[in-house]
């Protein structure tokens, strides 16, 4: 924040010295407006931005040609701050207006027409139309090409752009394929301790950690940490976000203290360079929720998901799609405690607002009713939840290509229900679409097929095939223990489905073994208490069986 405050300062105190000595439409008083509004950009205060901008523009519309290329610079931050406020139509309507006074100003092949085009792919990218980003960034990099050397930083950031876009579509080869040429650039323009490198080396990490390469992605990612704590004071927002994306690994690998160590230093940085309501605050509120949530610590989740929200509404317009994700996670932390019909509400007013802000065929509409879903599948009305799973399923349908791992989800969802309604044969089938699409986007092994093997696991343990069951089982743990750190909670459960089996099947003192493991990571390790809940039923009906009833009443 001191910074950001030191700027305006000084800003200001120009403006005010300009104010009295130029005229009103003087193009310099303009240039002390675009100034003021960049900051306030930058501090996440998007109405004041606007504020700014709109002063900046209406002098430079007074003082210039309406083909001056500083006209075309106005309308772009305009633009630039309603693609942060969420209002992308109004984003996409102030770079249009931008980019037709460059194509007339410009000639074909001028940097700032890739800059226009480039910044329409950014919008188009946010909406989720992925094909219409693609085709902006690929103008961009057309122009880049021809116009600048191979070197060029620009040059880098268009095959990063690229890459970002492969990444949401779920094609992490392609992915790689242009961070890769984004990173080859880097390295030989800019010295090893750029921050423009780290960049490089944060967004090859996030793509290994989409993949569910945990390890990988923390090799890049500390990479990208290294390279910003050398060159960065140490209250760098950059060094944040490090710390935030390393924080958001260790949570998807279940190492939930080492996620809160690093979330809380991002935090604690944020905080001090940050005002109290700008965006990147809530989000890092949310991070940390989040971890709580899936630590089974459901009150503490709340506290932060409500700090969060409490920022987002401030400081964003009602219809921001960032307010849609915050009642989402809400709903889904009541759909972890069983409060269905607040869980209900949340959801709702989530695709509420996503239906107003974002266009009909965007995943996060999917997401959305793949929730709502959810909670109908939780609460046994399986037919509404197949309802809102199939809605789900066809805008993925339309949004992503067809081995996108998204895809697999809804055939997983489909699987949980018709299992639980008992069609074990179209479980079956909707687990074997799952696996095939997992097969064309990941390698064998990855961490994403053991949902899918412990679902099947479930699936023929239903059915009475034990064996089957029992193999799946195993092939799930075996993928757990090369990808997850050896007390993950993931580990009680899967011990705890092969402990049933066993039960199933007879075999008593493996069973005991088998739930007694589960219980040595349940009871230790902070995880969901309703997974510790079924284990002890689960060694209870072991004993029970065996005639045991001392124990099992233990």
């Amino acid at each position: 924040m001191g910074d950001y405050s030191k700027a305006l300062e000084f800003y200001e105190k120009s403006l005010e010295i300009r104010k009295k000595a130029l005229p009103s439409n003087h193009p310099d008083l303009a240039t002390s407006y675009c100034k003021i509004g960049l900051v306030y950009n930058n501090m996440g205060d998007y109405s004041k931005a606007l504020e700014f901008y709109e002063k900046n523009l209406e002098i430079t519309k007074k003082a210039l040609p309406s083909n001056h290329p500083d006209l075309a610079t106005s309308y772009s931050n305009i633009g630039g701050v309603y693609k942060n406020m969420g209002d992308y139509s109004k984003a996409l309507e102030f770079y249009e207006k931008s980019h037709k006074i460059y194509e007339k100003a410009l000639p074909s092949n001028h940097p700032s027409l890739a800059t226009s085009y480039n910044n329409i792919g950014g919008v188009y990218n946010n909406m989720g139309d992925y094909s219409k980003a693609l085709e902006f960034y690929e103008k961009s990099l057309e122009i880049r090409k021809k116009a600048l050397p191979s070197n060029h930083p620009d040059l880098a950031t268009s095959y990063n752009n690229i890459g970002l876009v492969y990444n949401n579509m779920g094609d992490y080869s392609k992915a790689v394929e242009f961070y890769d040429k984004d990173l080859e650039i880097t390295k030989k323009a800019l010295p090893s301790n750029h921050p423009s490198l780290a960049t490089s080396y944060n967004n090859i990490g996030q793509v290994y950690n989409n993949m569910g390469d945990y390890s990988k992605a923390l090799e890049f990612y500390e990479k990208s940490l290294e390279i910003k704590e050398k060159a960065l004071p140490s209250n760098h927002l950059e060094l944040a976000t490090s710390y935030n994306n390393i924080g958001g690994v260790y949570s998807d690998m279940g190492d939930y203290l080492k996620a809160l160590e690093f979330y809380e230093k991002s935090h604690q940085i944020f905080e001090k360079a940050l005002p109290s309501t700008h965006p990147l605050l809530a989000t890092s509120y949310n991070n940390i929720g989040q971890v709580y949530n899936y630590m089974g610590d459901y009150s503490k989740a709340l506290e932060f998901y409500e700090k969060s929200h409490q920022i987002f509404e401030k400081a964003l317009p009602s219809n921001h799609p960032s307010l849609a994700t915050s009642y989402s996670n809400i709903g889904q932390l009541y759909n972890n405690m069983g409060d269905y019909s607040t869980a209900l509400e949340f959801y709702e007013k989530s695709l509420e607002i996503r239906k107003k802000a974002l266009p009909p065929s965007h995943p996060d509409l999917a997401t959305s009713y793949s929730n709502i879903g959810q909670v109908y599948n939780d609460m046994g009305d399986y037919s509404k939840a197949l309802e809102f799973y199939e809605k789900s399923h066809k805008i993925k349908e339309k949004a992503v290509p067809s081995n996108h791992p998204n895809l697999a989800g809804s055939h997983l969802s489909f699987a949980v229900c018709y299992e639980k309604m008992g069609d074990y044969t179209t479980a079956l089938k909707a687990l074997k679409n799952a696996y095939e699409i997992q097969q064309k986007a990941f390698e064998e092994g990855n961490a994403a097929f053991s949902f899918t093997y412990s679902r099947l696991g479930r699936v023929y343990r239903s059915m009475k095939d034990y064996s089957k069951s029992l193999d799946y089982f195993q092939k799930c743990l075996a993928i757990d223990k090369k990808t997850l750190p050896e007390n993950h909670p993931d580990f009680g459960i899967t011990y705890s489905n092969i402990g049933d089996v066993h039960r199933l099947m007879g075999d008593y003192e493996k069973a005991i073994t088998f739930h007694r493991k589960a219980l040595n990571i349940q009871e230790n390790v902070q995880c969901n208490p309703l997974e510790c809940a079924t284990t002890y039923i689960n060694l209870g009906e072991t004993y029970r069986q065996m005639k045991d009833y001392t124990t099992a009443l233990t």
